[in-house]
């Protein structure tokens, strides 16, 4: 058991949603500014997450190759440069160099989603649900990091507003680098060794893994939908210092569950806590639509927070269970390809929904995606009653 790998992904875990929480919160303003169409005001943020999508495949591919730990840091040099470029650019204003900042920046979000299951593989599977708790517990830090780093240091530099907090993110992801050189890579377990392994269409066909690929890319689906277009939505009306508290609020109620989800999970099963995370994300969509004031708003990214922690966990965990040791590279590959792919396609709409359309049709078609996972997953529970320790 590699407790030393959980503890070191926790705190690269803080510092690289930090970074994330900086673009979420200030890319849709600095997007309004720079951008030739108000249209394309989100697009930084989502070329961001357009940039863990197209490197999740790559990613993977590295550090099976060359192991995690190279991988995890060349990831964090490349988003180091990433920020700086994206400082260059908003001393430049040059829209389209920013954009490719935060490319860069979401190339290291590929290689970040790896750490939950280099968490899992670094302990023995009956503590894998606390072990991935851990290091996502980590992020409840970077809700508060983040929004406060942009606070402080958005007029360091006279280069421009917002330039000194991307200069601040270079020196965060050179921190992740540094930490990340003593992860200590875990050898192949013997059944991997063995070099035994399925079929890929075997393994995506099982219904485990389906709903557990579903229930990730539709919770983080929605979730990133809302999240990218609340700054920009929040700051037409309220202050720069409110709007960073509803993101921060959102990030920790993200997070800071992972304080007690492992436990949950144990005592209720996964399936049960998916179901209570997806009527979560119902109710802040149900929220987001009934009320303008700032408290509705609050409260409808908390419990959209705490809603994808439940979700995501979950599905996290259940797709550990649908293989085995020699297929980790190629099942997660294309778990994280379907879930930052589909979140990619939403993210990118984002700007043109909320620009031609509302913030109530922008809610409400999250709504069909949140039945069918519910739908997906009751069927699943009842498939596996024979087996209830799996639900």
């Amino acid at each position: 058991m590699q407790l030393r790998n959980v503890v070191i992904l926790s705190i690269s875990q803080t510092m690289s949603i930090s970074a994330a929480t900086i673009v979420v919160l200030v890319g849709g303003a600095i997007g309004s500014d720079l951008a030739p169409s108000p249209a394309w005001a989100t697009l930084p943020i989502s070329i961001l997450i357009v940039g863990v999508a197209v490197s999740v495949i790559p990613a993977v591919l590295i550090m099976k190759r060359i192991g995690r730990r190279s991988g995890f840091m060349i990831g964090a040099v490349v988003a180091g440069l990433g920020a700086l470029l994206a400082a260059y650019a908003v001393a430049r204003g040059s829209f389209l160099l920013f954009c490719a900042g935060t490319l860069f920046i979401g190339v290291d979000g590929a290689f970040v989603q790896q750490y939950r299951f280099a968490a899992t593989e670094s302990v023995e599977p009956r503590y894998s649900g606390r072990a991935l708790s851990f290091v996502l517990l980590g992020s409840v830090l970077a809700g508060y990091v983040g929004p406060e780093l942009v606070k402080r240091s958005k007029d360091w530099l006279t280069a421009g507003t917002y330039t000194g907090s991307f200069v601040s993110l270079g020196v965060l992801f050179a921190i992740v680098a540094a930490v990340m050189y003593f992860f200590k890579d875990v050898a192949p377990q013997k059944e991997e060794a063995l070099g035994g392994e399925r079929p890929l269409r075997e393994i995506v066909t099982q219904p485990i893994y389906f709903v557990a690929v579903l229930a990730g890319a539709v919770s983080y689906a929605v979730m990133s939908f809302i999240m990218t277009a609340t700054p920009l939505y929040l700051l037409h009306t309220y202050s720069l210092e409110q709007t960073a508290l509803v993101i921060q609020s959102h990030v920790i109620a993200m997070y800071l569950p992972f304080l007690f989800t492992a436990i949950v999970l144990e005592r209720l099963g996964l399936l049960r806590v998916m179901v209570l995370g997806v009527l979560s994300m119902f109710a802040s969509v149900i929220l987001g639509v009934i009320g303008r004031d700032f408290i509705h708003l609050w409260g409808a990214l908390v419990l959209l927070g705490i809603g994808w922690n439940f979700v995501f966990v979950g599905a996290t965990v259940l797709l550990t269970r649908s293989y085995l040791p020699a297929e980790r590279f190629k099942a997660q590959a294309v778990n994280d390809f379907t879930i930052f792919g589909i979140q990619a396609l939403g993210a990118l709409s984002v700007g043109t929904v909320l620009f031609y359309a509302n913030w109530d049709f922008l809610n409400l078609i999250n709504l069909p995606l949140l039945l069918l996972t519910f739908v997906a997953i009751l069927l699943l529970r009842t498939r596996m009653t024979s087996t209830p320790s799996k639900a």
